[in-house]
């Protein structure tokens, strides 16, 4: 399902942003979610509710990734300003949800002494490295495009599977296999096709897109 936030990418850019991709870049996100239909195929322990969590939550990524490169030229381009009213909209929805759903578990954890120091480390270490992933996020849309930082993301996604065969031993399947070769591939293939798209005039690239010519 997280190859589908390319899909949804690429045509929620088309509706919001108003950027169309070229045949070549269709071509190479096209093996990316191959890729991951024929890895989601060999998946030896499959979960419909899973894959429909993963749709979902690859439509809000993609919408998350394209508002943000939306939002910064309101912002003057700056990717602080976008970190701040980011962490500062998460503090304010999170927190009722977190009273709501796991209020009970962490006031027991308080009362029988779990959330002792070295817990309190690990937190406070998660939420740390969470905002520095939150502030290089911004800044890998702002230097390239939506569409890039999520098809970076799913070749991250594709190379964590490959690691957790090597280093924890998680079963593989041929299909699970040949899905994560064809996503770094064509991951590797779109790299590419965009380092030449942007060695190309503005006039060809708008050609190549089907944009008229000024």
């Amino acid at each position: 399902a997280r190859s589908l936030t390319i899909v949804f990418n690429v045509v929620l850019s088309w509706f919001v942003l108003g950027q169309r991709s070229t045949g070549k870049t269709m071509g190479c996100l096209g093996i990316v979610v191959m890729g991951f239909v024929v890895g989601t195929q060999g998946e030896p322990q499959f979960s419909l509710s899973g894959t429909l969590y993963g749709v979902s939550s690859s439509l809000f990524v993609s919408l998350n990734s394209i508002q943000t490169k939306k939002t910064l030229p309101l912002l003057q381009d700056s990717h602080w300003r976008v970190t701040l009213y980011n962490n500062v909209n998460a503090s304010l929805l999170f927190f009722p949800l977190v009273v709501a759903w796991e209020g009970g578990e962490l006031l027991r954890m308080f009362v029988e002494g779990e959330m002792n120091g070295a817990f309190m480390v690990m937190v406070m270490t998660s939420g740390v490295m969470g905002f520095l992933i939150g502030i290089v996020t911004v800044l890998q849309i702002k230097a390239t495009s939506p569409l890039t930082h999520n098809i970076s993301g799913t070749a991250k996604a594709a190379f964590q599977a490959a690691l957790a065969h090597w280093l924890w031993g998680n079963p593989a399947t041929f299909k699970g296999v040949v899905g994560i070769l064809a996503v770094l591939g064509g991951s590797l293939a779109y790299t590419k096709v965009r380092m030449e798209e942007g060695r190309l005039p503005v006039t060809q690239k708008d050609s190549e897109k089907g944009a008229p010519k000024k």
